[in-house]
């Protein structure tokens, strides 16, 4: 465990956040929040991870107060595409996945991640202090011709990632440069939630 950290219940059921908490020294255990995921409409990228991320926090709580000495964490990641209007969400078919990858090739994107803390507040017994926060990366993908993308559809990582691609995997070659928190691309901007737990 990570020194002068505290015991953190992760509401999200995600392998790459439990995968970089693990890496992190963070001792935790998890839960699986219930919460609709759909953007309202006109919602920016930032209003719509900062909602969700402390909806499912809150969900994971349950309406009971903060564990003593524990601390919720929950976070929700969009890929925006290259003209920062529309989210690309995880694809629903292989044309869709083609299509992401098509459109995000050779051009820059951002990834947001909102996280959300609550844990009991030390300088207030018996209440409770909430943090959330939103992170941005800037990707900057290689360009891609259809040939290239249907090498990496063949990877088999495209179906369940927002965007369509990996960037902890295969992924990775397919990105030129990245502007910001690489575990954000992940799903976890980890210094700035290591930062944020050290309040506790």
């Amino acid at each position: 465990m990570a020194r002068g950290l505290p015991k953190v219940l992760l509401a999200s059921t995600s392998p790459r956040r439990r995968e970089l908490l693990e890496r992190a020294g963070v001792s935790f255990v998890t839960a699986s929040p219930d919460v609709d995921e759909t953007p309202r409409r006109g919602e920016k990228p930032t209003a719509l991870v900062r909602r969700l991320a402390r909806a499912k926090a809150l969900a994971a709580l349950a309406g009971q107060a903060p564990e003593p000495g524990r601390v919720v964490l929950a976070a929700d990641t969009i890929v925006v595409d290259p003209s920062g209007k529309r989210v690309l969400g995880k694809p629903v078919d292989e044309p869709d996945a083609r299509r992401m990858l098509k459109l995000i090739a050779g051009r820059t994107h951002r990834v947001y991640t909102g996280y959300c803390l609550i844990g009991s507040d030390r300088a207030r017994p018996g209440k409770s202090l909430t943090v959330v926060r939103v992170v941005c990366t800037r990707v900057t993908m290689s360009p891609m011709d259809a040939d290239g993308i249907t090498r990496y559809l063949l990877a088999g990582e495209s179906m369940d990632k927002a965007g369509s691609y990996a960037a902890q995997g295969v992924g990775m070659t397919l990105i030129q440069s990245i502007s910001g928190s690489y575990t954000n691309v992940v799903g976890l901007p980890v210094h700035e939630v290591l930062k944020d737990l050290r309040r506790w």
